[in-house]
């Protein structure tokens, strides 16, 4: 680009006439990995710290069952829908650009959760933390390949990258354990305000440029992505509206008809376009739409589980934030050694295989956690979360390594959103449709309660929480009835959701048959077709960027294939 400097490297490329390949990497790249690798911790930790803190909330600001429900997934699903926004806004204006502008959009949302004083102001700062999350993502993905352009560095990089996401996954439920030994519920959200901070002028002064040029440069279709998000928003309002006792009501059935319409007209949109946002036939070949379809029902899975699993340690088990933190580690620690055995699995089971059997193996272990009951039992709980944490994190990472692989390399970022957006809509529609049958059966069984008003036990079926505090406020006999009653309830909606997601992943291992038995090629060979346009470079330091982007073309047109392993919220693995 004019009046842009290049590299001495590139220079004397060009004076020569001949490309030495690759030129060399950023001699700061390690530090730009540790910037990358804080900003994915914060998103990792966000998306699960808020579990341990639900009764905390429930206690203070004493929402209902729904508005429980929003506080809870507002997060993934506003980062869901706008993942491709920004991930494509990030193309045209600079995807560092669009990384300090959801810092600084994330510090802000975490400082009004923090003192947010009804369940409405919550719910609308978890939205705007999912609006920061949709911005970081994309752009550390973009930016982590663009400052590792040798495969092999890329590969370690991808390495440090996947291990933080893990550990993050793992960190959640323990830090916002730790915090509410010691602090009020909006601590876990005031922890982030120091780290951004501190990562909004360090990513400033140390982050390179990279924006798309050629073709891509003018292909961002923001009424395209505008009707993805509005009908993804209008879908799961429909799910949350029938949840709560509505499935056709007015309200309901309006807005699952505004989301099939947005959707649709969406879909017609990108196929009439030259650069769409998705590529929609990539959905029909089995390959791609099944790992599409399979990442969503492990996620919904696996979410709605430890939103239950949250309220069943501390309520019906009485355990401490903290404690509850250490009773779901083996969970992620789990995952993480399925994530670092993950392709020595898929190499010798194939994606098929590996995906149906982490299918089944999840399942059983949603089975055997239903022997769970009133009384503690942490063998039986140890034992359910090894295999739920191996078998899930085997089944995303068989479903995304499928996906990713199907696309050509210069769809893999495309790929990779859509994977993103597969995980977060997963969250999403499993928080709600797996919240709901829980509330629906504990409502039910509360209001069955004998001896108590019907006020009384309208306010009980909201949630646990706000049974223990009617039943506090009744007192004596009937207080005693409605907390032993209300404990019943919840364990009995807790074992049918159990028996819901079991079902619902059994199905997955089916679906998981439609996936290819063996390996492609891994990406040894040319791009099916080349990437038009490259990358436009800018440099804001002497010493900050010492390669161009036109690297990471070079590198993916001799056999790179980092994105055929990049997995769950924008995490790669190896």
């Amino acid at each position: 680009m004019p009046g842009t400097p290049q590299p001495a490297s590139t220079m004397a490329s060009h004076a020569s006439g001949r490309q030495d390949g690759p030129p060399a990497p950023p001699r700061n790249r390690w530090s730009i990995l540790a910037v990358l690798c804080v900003s994915l911790l914060l998103v990792a930790v966000d998306a699960t710290v808020l579990h341990v803190a639900v009764p905390a909330v429930t206690e203070d600001l004493r929402p209902g069952g729904p508005e429980l429900l929003w506080i809870v997934d507002a997060y993934p699903l506003v980062c869901a829908s706008l993942l491709l926004f920004f991930g494509t806004l990030g193309d045209r204006v600079g995807r560092r650009r669009v990384l300090l502008l959801g810092y600084a959009c994330f510090g802000l949302a975490s400082a009004l959760a923090a003192y947010a004083a009804t369940p409405a102001m919550l719910i609308a700062a978890r939205a705007l933390l999912g609006m920061g999350g949709a911005m970081i993502m994309p752009a550390t993905l973009s930016i982590l390949r663009h400052v590792f352009p040798d495969r092999r560095e890329r590969a370690a990089a991808i390495g440090v990258w996947s291990a933080v996401a893990a550990v993050g996954a793992a960190a959640g439920p323990l830090a916002g354990g730790l915090l509410l030994e010691h602090f009020w519920w909006g601590s876990v959200f005031l922890v982030n305000i120091p780290l951004m901070l501190v990562c909004l002028p360090v990513a400033r002064w140390l982050l390179p440029e990279s924006v798309a040029t050629g073709d891509r440069a003018g292909s961002w279709d923001v009424a395209g992505a505008l009707l993805a998000a509005a009908g993804l928003f209008c879908g799961i309002w429909a799910v949350k509206r029938a949840g709560a006792g509505d499935p056709f009501g007015a309200g309901t059935m309006l807005a699952a008809l505004a989301s099939a319409a947005l959707l649709l007209l969406f879909a017609r949109r990108q196929r009439g376009r030259r650069a769409p946002l998705l590529d929609l036939r990539a959905f029909g070949r089995p390959a791609f739409g099944t790992a599409v379809g399979c990442i969503v029902l492990t996620v919904l899975a696996l979410v709605g589980l430890a939103l239950v699993a949250a309220q069943y340690l501390q309520l019906v088990l009485g355990l401490s934030p903290l404690l509850t933190g250490l009773r779901l580690l083996p969970l992620s620690l789990a995952a993480i050694a399925a994530g670092l055995a993950g392709s020595r699995l898929l190499g010798r089971l194939g994606p098929r295989r590996m995906v149906a059997l982490g299918f089944v193996l999840t399942a059983a272990a949603v089975l055997v956690l239903t022997l769970l009951g009133q009384e503690d039992r942490p063998a039986v709980m140890a034992a359910g979360f090894i295999l739920l944490g191996f078998g899930l994190e085997a089944t995303l990472f068989g479903s995304y390594e499928s996906m990713l692989s199907d696309c050509p390399a210069r769809q893999a970022g495309g790929a990779a959103a859509i994977g993103e957006t597969a995980y977060q809509f997963g969250a999403g529609i499993g928080i709600a449709l797996l919240g709901s049958v829980m509330n629906a059966v504990y409502g039910s069984g509360v209001r069955n309660t004998a001896g108590i008003s019907a006020a009384d036990a309208d306010a009980a079926s909201h949630s646990l929480g706000e049974a223990y505090v009617v039943a506090a406020r009744l007192g004596g006999e009937t207080g005693r009835a409605l907390r032993e009653s209300a404990v019943q309830a919840f364990v009995h909606g807790m074992r049918l959701t159990l028996l819901v997601s079991a079902v619902l992943l059994l199905l997955g291992a089916l679906a998981a048959l439609r996936l290819p038995r063996g390996l492609s090629a891994p990406g040894g060979g040319p791009d099916r077709e080349a990437e038009p346009g490259g990358e436009r470079n800018g440099q804001h330091g002497g010493n900050r960027q010492d390669g161009g982007n036109a690297a990471e073309h070079r590198q993916g047109a001799a056999g790179g294939d980092a994105g055929r392993r990049l997995l769950p919220s924008g995490v790669p693995r190896t």
